[in-house]
């Protein structure tokens, strides 16, 4: 090990590094060049490698920097997706120099533009450490190692070498390809480096990864966003809401609604209810953390919405929210606006490296109940969407997430039109808060509780452990799956979340209807058995009771076209059910996978691209992919 210390701006950074990248003795990973004020570029690794994240960051810690702009000029061209930040990271896949500027204004002042050579040798590193990127404090950081073929995981390491310490999620990092922490609250531009090891072959290999943390203010008792949120931007640079669009949506300074004239809803800006607003009206609300995510964002609406429902639905929103560090999706009445998850967006495996890893908060809820409700999307018994495991590093087909986006949107933009459903949208003053105004509607979701309400208590409170975290009982610890198709399959309800509130309830009823009658995709639901160990399939869940397309059952039709015929006017939800079928019956005693071919045979052949490594989801988590975050009562 080699020990060294460098003084940069009386700020004092004890790095301890690693054994170097590659099995030559003299690599190091120490920095090639001291930082100093002629070189303001820094990069912790002076002898790189194919297949090696190099990471690369402005360093002014003493100053406030604007208008940045990276941009490479010479070598294999690399994706920097995000060039406006401080810090680029990339994977360099071949040998030869590289070349980059960076231009920005320091202190308000003139626009300097700075430079930066880099070599990347023949040799190619067999793990590879991303990503770097700029955070502010407190924010949630992930980072993860990808291995080399037949490079066993096993002997994977991570160690902090530079920058104050953090706390990792895992007590130990031994085996672990990708680790979690919560930035450290600084008072300037500090920088933290991992260290991510492997042996392979004998010899150990490192790559180490940056994380340049940026001050930020405190964040007040009252605010609205209560733990730290990524820095976003416009998507549309002349916005007419630009000024104003991030400060209402997602920042730790709101802790008070915006009123509508600050940030009105979409709706205001077409001639009348039945009118659609184009998609540069709508992209004009979109707040992203990173370029790419509005792009995608934008593709899908051009590409993917034929009847126009997304955009219609977007007219009771004020905004749209996509940020590396929003998990799950939301709809937030607080602002109006709709969140959602990167996750959804990505095509490249260089725009998923930017997305924040940090797994859902739900992910143990439910652990204690000896049940599991499963639920897919299936079009023409195969998966209508898959999911490439975090591990496997691939670019994806817009069409292996499409249907799994477009039924979160249906969903999520269901409450946005139940908080400000077409009847209201001209009817509230431009001085009314937007949370006042959502507050003031006379709900459908709670018309629907009235009139044909959900009768089973005990499954309202399974969902409380299952979906809000609420610990649970005995009693509800001893439910077999048998027990719980008696509660649930002779109520009205059409999947398990439905019981978690009434606004859940209102938006699958929807959701389900338009992924049947738009794309021909059939929503399934079982009750089985919870599997216990570490390799735990989709064979090892055992259906007790399931069906496919539940919406077609007699009783819970009715709930359905009160949902849909609130929440989409436009759309003829009355034919639309007519032709729904009966529901069908999963084949009790097989397992969730073996239950995917039970529809009749399949005419057009549909099937995912399996050439890109695409996995099928087997089972689904046992929280749905939606959340209701809790209202402020300010």
């Amino acid at each position: 090990m080699t020990l060294k210390r460098y003084l940069y701006s009386s700020t004092l950074i004890s790095t301890l590094l690693l054994t170097a990248c590659g099995g030559s003795s003299d690599n190091s990973s120490i920095p090639s060049v001291e930082p100093s004020a002629q070189d303001a570029i820094l990069q912790l690794e002076s002898n790189l490698m194919i297949n090696q994240g190099v990471d690369l960051v402005l360093y002014y810690p003493d100053d406030e920097l604007g208008n940045i702009h990276w941009q490479q000029t010479a070598g294999a061209s690399v994706a920097l997706l995000a060039d406006t930040s401080k810090v680029v990271g990339f994977t360099p896949t071949s040998a030869g120099d590289y070349s980059f500027e960076v231009s920005f204004n320091k202190n308000g002042g003139a626009l300097q533009t700075i430079t930066k050579s880099i070599t990347v040798s023949e040799e190619s590193s067999p793990i590879t450490a991303r990503l770097a990127h700029e955070v502010a404090s407190e924010n949630k950081v992930s980072l993860r190692a990808q291995l080399g073929i037949n490079t066993d995981n096993s002997s994977v390491k991570w160690q902090q070498v530079a920058g104050p310490s953090v706390g990792l999620s895992t007590s130990t990092t031994q085996g672990e390809l990708a680790i979690f922490f919560d930035a450290p609250k600084v008072t300037k531009d500090t920088y933290l480096s991992f260290a991510a090891s492997v042996t392979s072959q004998g010899t150990q290999y490192t790559d180490t990864v940056t994380v340049l943390v940026e001050p930020a203010d405190n964040i007040n008792s009252n605010a609205y966003f209560d733990t730290r949120v990524a820095e976003v931007f416009a998507y549309n640079e002349n916005s007419p809401y630009k000024a104003t669009l991030t400060d209402c949506v997602y920042s730790n300074s709101l802790t008070s609604s915006c009123t509508l004239s600050k940030l009105p809803l979409i709706a205001s800006e077409v001639q009348n209810s039945n009118s659609t607003p184009s998609i540069n009206t709508i992209m004009d609300r979109v707040v992203v953390s990173h370029q790419w995510m509005g792009d995608r964002f934008k593709a899908f609406l051009e590409n993917n919405d034929p009847h126009d429902d997304i955009k219609n639905l977007l007219r009771a929103t004020t905004a749209i929210v996509i940020s590396y560090d929003v998990r799950p999706s939301f709809y937030w009445a607080a602002t109006g606006a709709i969140y959602l998850d990167a996750d959804n967006f990505w095509l490249t495996a260089q725009e998923r490296d930017t997305i924040n890893e940090a797994p859902d908060f739900r992910a143990d809820f439910g652990n204690d109940l000896q049940f599991v409700m499963p639920w897919r999307y299936v079009k023409e018994n195969a998966y209508a969407s898959a999911y490439i495991p975090s591990h496997i590093r691939s670019d994806r087909a817009a069409s292996a997430g499409l249907y799994r986006l477009t039924s979160l949107m249906y969903h999520e933009l269901a409450h946005a039109n139940d908080f400000f459903p077409s009847t209201e949208w001209y009817s509230h003053s431009a001085q009314t808060r937007i949370l006042d105004a959502a507050l003031s509607t006379d709900f459908e979701s709670d018309q629907l509780s009235v009139a044909m309400p959900l009768t089973s208590q005990i499954m309202r409170d399974l969902a409380q452990v299952s979906f809000a975290g609420v610990d649970a009982n005995s009693t509800q610890k001893s439910y077999l799956p048998a027990d719980v198709e008696t509660f649930f399959s002779a109520d009205s309800a059409t999947d398990f979340y439905a019981y978690s509130s009434l606004r859940e309830d209102y938006a699958m009823l929807f959701e389900e209807l338009m992924m049947q009658k738009r794309f021909n995709i059939f929503r399934d639901v079982a009750i089985t058995n919870q599997p216990t160990g570490s390799n735990v399939t989709g064979q090892d869940y055992i259906v007790t009771w399931g069906q496919r397309g539940r919406i077609g059952d007699t009783k819970i039709k009715p709930r359905v076209l009160f949902s849909a015929k609130r929440v989409l006017p436009e759309f003829d939800s009355e034919s639309a059910l007519a032709a729904v079928a009966d529901p069908i019956n999963m084949i009790i005693g097989e397992n969730w996978v073996n239950n995917l071919t039970i529809s009749p045979a399949p005419t057009s052949g549909y099937k995912l691209n399996k050439t890109e490594h695409v996995i099928p989801q087997q089972v689904q988590p046992r929280f749905n992919q939606y959340y209701q975050k809790a209202l402020p009562k300010h």
